[in-house]
């Protein structure tokens, strides 16, 4: 592991001084950074911890929430509100990884994860243009079973790992940034790049901006929401395909609809094309059915995981079944 300095900031200001000063990181619960410097993959010199800052669950004037960055994972999971008005959050959360990493991980870091793609967890043997820009990507043409169907390119094929950003995706989440230009907000749904020429370069953050908080809005509605998710086994694998979805229904028909899926592509990937096929149709499989392809029609399967295309349909279908009370 390469040396590195260590500094506690006491606030927000505070940590965007000592990223400056040191040309440091920013540490949360260490879940996947501690692992990748380990590996040799990440090497900063300096880490400033930020676990002190923003670690509240605040309640919104509209109703919303805003949950800190610094947050840990149980404890949005376990939040009264969190459960009621977003079911969807809580399930997504306690299916993504044991209770000890959970007790650990922050909103801020699980956000800003990084992918588990084999070929960039090899360092001494495989070529990844996400480690080495330029190097090419040994996934494409190798054992891909787990990697992308939708926004890859020829340079990356990798997915986002994260089960909770699928869900914030869906609930139209937006990330609080704080840097040197001040305070901003971003949507979640476009805080992550998709790979294009350089998958290197993952999200739309500035050097040394921080992720202070995460808002979610008042929508009544949200509260009839859930997230499934198809893995190879039934403890804390990552996702295959999985699926947060929000349905209003009014009288027979779609009034509107929350989409998202996870393990098909470089971010989480919100379904603009099924939502659109589903606000205003009946609340019926076929519809569903059709929603599901019309968002999949573009996939592009690799030699290894053709099946994620079926597999995240029958998804689809079976959580929106689930939500407008129908036998899945």
């Amino acid at each position: 592991m390469t040396p590195f300095s260590f500094a506690r900031a006491t606030d927000a200001d505070d940590a965007l001084r000592l990223a400056s000063a040191r040309g440091g990181r920013y540490l949360g619960g260490g879940t996947n950074l501690v692992d990748l410097m380990r590996e040799t993959i990440e090497r900063p010199t300096a880490l400033i911890d930020v676990t002190g800052l923003s670690s509240t669950i605040g309640e919104r004037d509209d109703g919303g929430l805003l949950i800190g960055a610094a947050v840990r994972n149980t404890a949005v999971a376990e939040h009264a509100a969190v459960r009621a008005r977003y079911p969807a959050l809580a399930r997504a959360i306690l299916s993504g990884a044991s209770g000890q990493i959970r007790n650990m991980a922050t909103v801020g870091g699980n956000i800003l994860q990084r992918t588990r793609c084999a070929y960039f967890y090899d360092n001494a043997g495989s070529r990844c243009n996400k480690r080495n820009p330029g190097e090419g990507c040994d996934a494409i043409e190798g054992f891909n079973r787990m990697h992308a169907i939708l926004g890859a390119s020829p340079s990356c094929v990798a997915t986002h790992p994260s089960d909770m950003c699928v869900a914030l995706a869906a609930f139209d989440a937006t990330a609080h940034l704080l840097g040197a230009d001040g305070e901003r907000r971003l949507p979640l749904t476009e805080l992550h790049h998709l790979p294009n020429g350089r998958p290197d370069d993952e999200t739309l953050l500035k050097p040394g901006e921080l992720i202070t908080a995460v808002e979610l809005p008042a929508e009544r509605w949200f509260a009839r929401s859930t997230y499934r998710k198809v893995r190879d086994r039934a403890s804390y694998a990552f996702a295959l395909i999985s699926v947060a979805a929000a349905l209003k229904i009014d009288g027979d028909r779609i009034s509107d609809v929350r989409l998202a899926l996870g393990g098909v592509a470089h971010k989480p990937w919100r379904a603009h094309k099924a939502e659109a096929a589903l606000r205003g149709a009946p609340a019926t499989a076929e519809h569903f059915r059709d929603a599901a392809r019309a968002e999949l029609a573009g996939a592009v399967p690799l030699s290894h995981n053709g099946f994620k295309i079926e597999l995240a349909e029958r998804t689809i279908v079976a959580v929106l079944q689930e939500l407008a009370g129908e036998i899945a």
